[in-house]
């Protein structure tokens, strides 16, 4: 009598062996992305306009969310979804109330919506 069921002493089984799924990949930001969002951020944390964040990885979105309080919603999203990179552009920034204010395939000149410069008024 065989210690493992299904394996007799034949050696047949009677069970299929299956092969471990794979994990799925999780969406990220690579670091220069990261450091592009985090420049924007610095400069409008700098002139009190923003004072939180929260990053979020999942299996088709990373997100990068903006709060003025940390006890509100998110003032704005920059959304980077690699399924839409050949339709609309893999990078999104959304506003509260959900509308898309810019989407396109390069960060830097999507994330130009919501990166306002200091000026000096005269």
């Amino acid at each position: 009598m065989s210690l493992y069921p299904g394996f007799g002493a034949g050696g047949s089984s009677t069970q299929t062996q299956r092969a471990p799924s794979p994990v799925p990949a999780m969406v990220v930001f690579n670091r220069r992305e990261l450091a592009a969002i985090l420049d924007v951020y610095g400069r409008q944390v700098a002139a009190g306009e923003w004072r939180d964040y929260a990053i979020d990885h999942g299996r088709e979105t990373a997100s990068f969310s903006i709060f003025r309080r940390s006890s509100e919603v998110p003032l704005y999203r920059i959304e980077k979804t690699p399924k839409l990179a050949r339709k609309q552009g893999a990078y999104s920034v959304v506003s509260a109330t959900g509308l898309i204010l810019k989407r396109g395939n390069e960060l830097d000149r999507v994330l130009a919506v919501i990166d306002r410069k200091i000026r000096v008024v005269v």
